[in-house]
């Protein structure tokens, strides 16, 4: 097992009920801007019992957030954080308004030329304006982690930000909110979670054992909950358990001391960047294929993933690790998530060859887990997912 350092500082307060201690958290004199997306927490309740914990605060509401956070949106918040002497922010919202929320945290105190530079030159976040969440969408694990991906329409770009200055000082993790969650967020959810775990997984064996059982037994869950939480989204059990393996698969606990991939999500995003396809869909697309494409060196995680979370327990090494390959690929169709570019759209044709001249000019010479896939590489693993 590899060195490393854990720290979490996020505060979590799971269960039913969790909203109305809001008012606990937050500081006394505090001024609160309240983001939030499309409007769907004023249609399932949880608006309201958010405005009722902060009777007392100063609140001031910025709605509009899009499923991927947009930079030039994000900035109009930043006005009003400016503009009305904000405080502290509060995230109602799922990953996108956690991310989104998470930027203007970082931009807030950012003493730069333009905020975009905190994205493009990846600058770690040290302080961030303080903030809090209310989950209202498990699938991206923000709400426990210091991580955000931003995207900018104008340029085509979603690109990653984080540092220890951006962990939610707390987070509500409610999941009875999970009864109004459409069937389709539902199936991204789970499948944005599995690929998270996958990511700082399916590398190579390194005597983590802890380690490994732990990304197991989220994936497992996964697995055992996906059909009754999107079969009856009211199931409280189901739903408790859906929530809490979202937000592990992403805190941060089982990628230390392991090495991590990672290059799932960077093409992913570059899928989402291009043509607007949900993200947890374009790491669906990609990750069946990336496996294939550097099965040597994955080959022994994914046999011991196969025969752990699958039971595949006859044949080879090669054998079971190519059926743990078919399998993540099944899991995926089962939830309704459609496996192949072509599938999302029409336009397909060289969006390997412009992926690569991305990454290229990014300077992104070496992905995954040995820091070794090319532009080159990439432009073959994206043109196997058409």
């Amino acid at each position: 097992m590899n060195n490393f350092e854990l720290i979490n500082p996020t505060k979590i307060l799971f269960g039913k009920g969790q909203i109305e201690n809001l008012t606990k958290e937050i500081p006394e004199n505090a001024k609160i801007l309240m983001l939030y997306g499309g409007g769907s927490i004023k249609k399932n309740g949880i608006y309201n019992q958010v405005k009722k914990a902060l009777s007392n605060f100063e609140v001031v509401e910025f709605g509009g957030i899009p499923a991927n956070p947009e930079y030039e949106i994000l900035l109009d918040a930043l006005k009003v954080i400016k503009s009305e002497n904000i405080t502290f922010l509060l995230a109602v919202g799922g990953g996108s308004v956690i991310d989104g929320t998470k930027f203007l945290s970082a931009a807030a105190l950012y003493k730069g030329d333009s905020p975009w530079d905190i994205l493009a030159n990846n600058v770690r976040t040290l302080k961030g304006m303080p903030f809090g969440t209310v989950l209202t969408l498990p699938a991206t694990g923000s709400e426990m982690n210091s991580g955000s991906v931003i995207t900018r329409e104008e340029t085509k770009e979603k690109l990653a930000m984080g540092g220890p200055g951006l962990f939610p000082v707390f987070s509500i993790l409610d999941p009875q909110v999970v009864h109004s969650i459409p069937k389709r967020q539902l199936a991204n959810g789970v499948t944005d979670a599995y690929t998270h775990v996958l990511e700082q997984y399916m590398t190579y064996p390194i005597g983590a054992l802890l380690q490994d059982r732990f990304a197991e037994s989220i994936l497992q869950t996964l697995i055992e909950v996906a059909p009754a939480i999107i079969k009856d989204p009211s199931d409280y059990k189901a739903a408790a358990n859906f929530m809490w393996s979202c937000t592990m698969a992403l805190n941060g606990l089982i990628q230390k001391g392991v090495p991590n991939d990672w290059a799932v999500h960077a093409m992913g995003h570059e899928l989402t960047a291009l043509f607007g396809i949900d993200h947890a869909r374009t790491l669906a697309i990609i990750a069946p294929n990336h496996y294939t494409y550097n099965f040597e060196s994955k080959k022994e995680k994914l046999a011991q993933y196969a025969e752990r979370v699958w039971n595949v327990t006859e044949g080879t090494t090669e054998e079971k690790a190519k059926a743990g390959i078919e399998k993540t690929r099944d899991f995926f169709q089962s939830l309704d998530i459609k496996t192949k570019l072509s599938e999302y759209t029409d336009e397909y044709e060289g969006t390997a060859e412009i992926i690569s001249k991305r990454f290229t000019e990014r300077g992104w010479l070496g992905l995954g887990e040995y820091q070794k896939l090319t532009p080159a590489d990439v432009e073959k693993i994206v043109g196997m997912s058409y």
